[in-house]
């Protein structure tokens, strides 16, 4: 497929999805939603592809929805923004939560409103030291959705939380950081390097048992102490009997280097 409003490409296992709409500070507009979705299903149908990095071209990350596509005029119908929620923005938090392979966030600039939320959504997040996050939503009356509000209480607590949907300060970088909202923030210059040198590392590294961490992760939020034991009971006996698990031990046993393979 061609793509008009991203780039996509796939290197030593690993898939880069860049936004790419510049001028507009990659916001998404109807076909950049569609192109996503389509670089991800091709992501996930690639047995080569063992991690997914997304970042953005320019200046900035994201700045969540394009504006221009929700214009409305004076006395006319109000648009259905939970039917843009439920297409586009709901599924795609779900399969970067559910997609079995690490997915990685390089946020080069500016995250705001639904871009702020796409880059939580991700695995491991680094950004630029001039990155920021900016939960734009209340400055227009709206509410932090692509899971805004999900994220947001469980990464910063109540407080934070509160504040920054409220508020609609900008968050810079470092202090994100040390909120825990993020992995890390590296130079600006660097930041592109340091991001597919994680992608690449990450795709030689065993992906199904990867893909049970991130499960067993993101299912704790919910999950009582015994419940969380059960699952990754559960979840230990699946990833014992993969491939995978066999290569690590052999290559501990014979100090060697694995060779995961990703099965």
């Amino acid at each position: 497929m061609s793509y008009e409003t991203i780039e996509y490409s796939v290197d030593a296992g690993a898939a880069t999805l860049t936004l790419n709409r510049p001028k507009a500070l990659n916001s998404f507009n109807a076909q950049m939603h569609e192109e996503v979705r389509a670089a991800i299903k091709a992501a996930e149908r690639d047995e080569n592809v063992r991690c997914l990095l997304i970042t953005g071209a320019g200046r900035g990350f994201c700045a969540g929805q394009d504006l221009s596509d929700r214009n409305v005029a004076p006395g006319a119908e109000a648009p259905d923004l939970g039917e843009s929620i439920e297409k586009n923005y709901n599924p795609l938090i779900r399969k970067l939560k559910s997609l079995e392979m690490p997915v990685v966030c390089a946020v080069n600039g500016v995250a705001a409103g639904a871009g702020a939320n796409l880059a939580l959504a991700c695995d491991i997040v680094l950004a630029a030291r001039s990155a920021s996050f900016i939960q734009a939503f209340c400055k227009i009356g709206l509410l932090p959705d692509s899971g805004g509000t999900w994220h947001l209480p469980r990464v910063v607590g109540h407080a934070r939380a509160m504040g920054l949907a409220m508020l609609g300060d900008k968050l810079p970088a470092e202090q994100a950081e040390a909120w825990g909202m993020i992995w890390k923030v590296v130079d600006d210059e660097a930041l592109a390097d340091e991001a597919g040198a994680l992608a690449r590392h990450l795709a030689t590294q065993p992906t199904k048992g990867l893909s049970l961490i991130k499960r067993a992760i993101n299912a704790s939020w919910h999950n009582d102490l015994d419940d969380q034991l059960d699952l990754e009971r559960d979840l230990q006996r699946v990833a014992g009997r993969t491939d995978d698990y066999r290569e690590g031990v052999a290559a501990f046993m014979d100090k060697r280097d694995p060779d995961f393979q990703g099965k």
